[in-house]
This record gives structure tokens, sequence and C-alpha cells, in this order.
């Protein structure tokens, strides 16, 4: 890394003591608004003539877990909060649900920059064509206006996200869009570096008319697998449920009731054959 590379990170440690008391999992200074710009904000005022091959050293990445799954009413959604930039862990409470009306909201992975302001151009066009039409916006028009920038702009953006809301005309919905802008509607989805741990659990787990309560269930613990296994998802998990009513998000830590676990079996405490032979 590059002299002037750590000398931001140095800078960027820079806490006091009081700050410095971890929470199992969530890490330090969990209570801190998190910001995909900070980087960006010492950069500047340490006045530094980065080279663009050290930039990259500052990417903030989405490695991630996302799920997402239609039930009889409705849909539920989880996520991990880990954010990294390469093996640095930037943040490890990122919220990757971001709300875009009272019944729809986008999970993203990807380039954390990019994902944002897609979330934010798109939030601004939703409301605009409510206001002008004077009715909600559908998730199946929200999820075509994602695709539209997603795959004019897909040279230059790292951006997949899931839709996920619901509106009268269809109820609940998802809808998936990788890298590149194609865009499918889907019964159950995962999306990120920890969903390849899952795929298989979730196609056998889905089934219709799940309940609510199932239906979270099945999710909670497909984050749990991910995060398991995946050494690029950890922190919390984050739940949500989207229907008539609106949205409704729940938190659970690891240092808390609730929070999905997997028991392994007991490792076997012999010696290999050859070795206990000897």
């Amino acid at each position: 890394m590059d002299r002037r590379c750590a000398r931001v990170y140095e800078v960027m440690d820079m806490m006091g003591e009081d700050m410095r008391k971890a929470i199992p999992a969530l890490g330090f200074y969990p209570q801190q608004e998190i910001s995909t710009g900070c980087f960006v904000i010492v950069i500047n005022r340490l006045n530094l003539n980065l080279k663009s091959k050290c930039i990259s050293c500052f990417s903030i990445a989405f490695q991630t877990t996302l799920i997402a799954m239609e039930y009889d009413g409705g849909v539920v959604i989880g996520t991990d909060s880990r954010t990294s930039a390469g093996s640095f862990i930037s943040s490890r409470t990122t919220n990757k649900i971001t709300p875009i009306t009272d019944n729809l909201s986008v999970l993203r992975s990807g380039s954390a920059a990019d994902t944002q302001a897609i979330a934010d151009i798109v939030k601004y066009y939703i409301e605009t064509y409510s206001l002008l039409e004077n009715e909600p916006v559908t998730v199946y028009r929200s999820s075509q206006i994602f695709r539209q920038f997603l795959y004019q702009y897909r040279d230059s953006l790292s951006a997949s996200v899931i839709i996920a809301g619901w509106d009268s005309k269809l109820g609940g919905q998802l809808y998936a869009i990788p890298i590149g802008g194609f865009t499918t509607r889907q019964r159950s989805t995962a999306s990120g570096s920890g969903s390849t741990y899952v795929l298989g659990y979730l196609d056998k787990a889905w089934r219709p008319n799940l309940t609510k309560d199932e239906c979270i269930e099945i999710v909670k613990t497909a984050v749990g697998l991910a995060v398991f296994r995946d050494g690029s998802s950890g922190g919390v998990c984050r739940i949500g449920v989207i229907n008539e009513q609106g949205t409704t998000l729940t938190l659970y830590r690891p240092d808390k009731p609730g929070f999905p676990t997997v028991t392994l079996p007991e490792a076997h405490n012999t010696y290999a054959t050859h070795v206990k032979n000897q």
C-alpha cells in the first residue's frame, strides 16, 4: 500500500479512547453515522496528490448477502451489514435496505457509492411521477426505472439490486437486477457473495402460500447460513417485511436472542490413522 494511503487510514483511526469499546460482531464506533464518503473527506483534508492507481485502495463495495422471498400477502427481505474495501472492513453496521416509498425498498450490493446514487435518483423520479399522476407508482414500473439507469450506465456502474415491494395491482413482488440491467421477477432470490451458499436452501424452502412468520424464519435462517460461511458477509441481520400496511424493519444482533446461528457437528479428536500409528 502507498505511504499516502496508509496515512489516510492512520488519520481515520484517530478516535478517542471512550469510543474504543467494541460491541460483539459490530465493532467500534457503531453509534456513528455510516458514510461511504469518509474516505473522500479525509483525502481532501490531507490535500494528498494521490495517483489513480492509489484511488483503488478506497473503493468501498458491498461483498454481501441479500435475501428476498414472496409470501402470501407481501415480501420478506433480509441482509447482513458488512461493507468492505478489499480486505478492510470499512463498516459492520451498514443498512443495505434503502426505503424508496412506504411500500417499496431496494436491497443494494456492489459499489456502495453507485448503489446509493442510483437509489437516490430513482427515488426522486418515483416521487415526481407520483405527484404528476396523483397515484402511486407500481412496483413493476419502479423496477423498470432502476433497470433503465443500470442498463444505460452498465459500463460505468458496479451495482446489483433487488427491488421488493407491494402494490394494489399485483401484491407483493420481487425483481432482481444484476450487473448489466437484466430484470426478472422472482419468487425467492439472493444476491451478493453470500448468495452462493444459500440458493439451494431457498429453492427448497419456498412454497406457495407461505405465511409471514414462516417466510421471516426462512429468510433469517438463510442470512445466518450465508454469514456463517461467507467471509465477506457479517455483522447484524436486518429483516424487513413489506405488505399493504407498509414496511417494518427488525434488527437482530449476534449478542442478543433471535440471531440466526449454525451448530456444527463435533470434530474428531483423534489423529489420522497414519499419524496415530507412528
